[in-house]
């Protein structure tokens, strides 16, 4: 049994938008120069940013979501990842409360039970005073299983309406995060800027230091161990796994190429748009924004090279971007066609609002070099839609998500397969993915 007893602290918000972003990674900020090794980690299947909180922490964030890991998943997510920590910090995701189908799993609450860790709320206050002390009751209240450490109060005005706030207010006031635009990152249509594009939350501290009751928060944070009956470790390297890394492929979860690892991955990153094509075994091109960089991806040097490599049977898989990547050509909101590495017998066209958004969950049908019926959970967020030929084959049929089309993903040519599904890589995804690379 895995054991961690690395304080940890939940950055929760009463509702997308509240500043739980800047609260939350300016604390990690805050604690860094303080000269703590901070774990940060967040919950649910965002990618954008656990990117700001990588860049801010210096070590990698991870996601906790029970609705694609499962719970005991989550806790040995945490144990490994806080080995050599000083305190975890942990960004929730929405409101406190909101979970899969307006339920409680995967919400911010439900993994703060799982992990048995304290609550910072953080409350918007813009527009409120003495309203402010109902709402926070309403969450104390709300769910008596929980433990609230105090609450930050952001989009604060003068001083008279903080003291107007404030006096209704009946847990301890941790932070009074004013108005201000002046760190605010830019966003997109996948939500705000990742670090490499835009790392101004570095700055956050500052603003932490002089707002926030960073002690306070610090000892709030001491409590119960957490414990996993998973054992982790990886095994020797028995193939080699060339996984894109860079600003076109940027979304993806830590823990997948943990658990590739651990079923004998050695994986090499290389970038698609600079980088020639490195000799591997097998290729993954995660998600990220490859229609910003296609005219870029249309000349890349491992663009034929890779063409080759699918030609030749050395399986490639992609998800989302890297479905986009793989495909024939890009089709931008303006009409402009750009060619891809024409890997699969489909075209992707961007729209202007999201095709898809939500949980996905299927399996595999055997159609690939993936084990027939292996399950998996994931996500998908996209703004494209994959226009595949009349006679496409597909391996993943999903009982929940949209996938490419109705319910049809990982659409297949030769050895290569890529879907708009996310997945999470558990121990019998990423056992079933290696087996199969090792097949051929």
């Amino acid at each position: 049994m895995q054991k961690s007893s690395v304080p940890k602290i939940v950055i929760a918000g009463t509702h997308s938008g509240c500043g739980k972003t800047t609260a939350a990674t300016g604390i990690m900020a805050a604690l860094k120069r303080r000269g703590l090794v901070v774990q940060p980690f967040k919950v649910g299947p965002d990618f954008i940013d656990p990117t700001h909180h990588t860049k801010v922490c210096g070590r990698e964030s991870r996601n906790l979501d029970p609705f694609m890991m499962t719970e005991e998943n989550v806790r040995q997510t945490f144990v490994s990842a806080t080995q050599g920590a000083d305190i975890a910090v942990i960004e929730g995701v929405m409101g406190l409360f909101d979970g899969v189908d307006g339920g409680d799993e995967s919400s911010t609450a439900h993994v703060a039970r799982i992990l048995d860790a304290p609550i910072v709320l953080v409350a918007d206050v813009k527009g409120m005073s003495r309203s402010t002390g109902a709402l926070v009751s309403g969450y104390v209240n709300f769910d008596k299983t929980l433990r609230f450490a105090g609450v930050i109060l952001t989009k604060g005005g003068s001083e008279r309406h903080k003291n107007m706030v404030c006096s209704s207010v009946t847990l301890p006031i941790l932070g009074w995060i004013p108005r201000t635009d002046k760190l605010a990152v830019e966003s997109r249509h996948l939500g705000l800027l990742i670090a490499d594009e835009d790392d101004r939350m570095r700055d956050y501290a500052e603003l932490i230091e002089e707002t926030c009751l960073l002690d306070e928060i610090i000892s709030a944070a001491v409590s119960p161990a957490v414990c996993s009956d998973e054992e982790e470790g990886e095994m020797s390297s028995t193939f080699t796994l060339a996984a894109a890394r860079d600003l076109a492929f940027c979304f993806s979860y830590a823990d997948n190429y943990s658990r590739l690892r651990q079923a004998g991955a050695e994986i090499v990153f290389f970038s698609p748009l600079s980088d020639e094509l490195p000799k591997a075994d097998a290729y993954y091109f995660c998600g990220g924004y490859p229609e910003l960089y296609a005219e870029k991806l249309e000349t890349a040097t491992c663009r034929n090279d890779l063409k080759k490599a699918a030609d030749a049977g050395i399986p490639i898989f992609g998800e989302c971007g890297g479905l986009m990547w793989l495909s024939r050509s890009v089709t931008d909101t303006e009409g402009r066609t750009f060619q891809m590495a024409g890997v699969l017998d489909a075209d992707t066209v961007m729209q202007k609002r999201f095709a898809a958004l939500g949980y996905s969950i299927g399996k595999s049908c055997g159609n690939s070099f993936i084990c027939e019926g292996t399950d998996f959970r994931g996500h998908e967020f996209h703004y494209s839609t994959c226009e595949a030929d009349r006679d496409a084959r597909f391996d993943f049929r999903l009982s929940r998500g949209k996938g490419i089309a109705d319910g049809k993903d990982g659409i297949v040519c030769g050895q290569t397969i890529a879907g708009y599904t996310h997945i999470y890589f558990g121990k019998t995804w990423a056992d079933a993915f290696a087996a199969g690379v090792q097949r051929r």
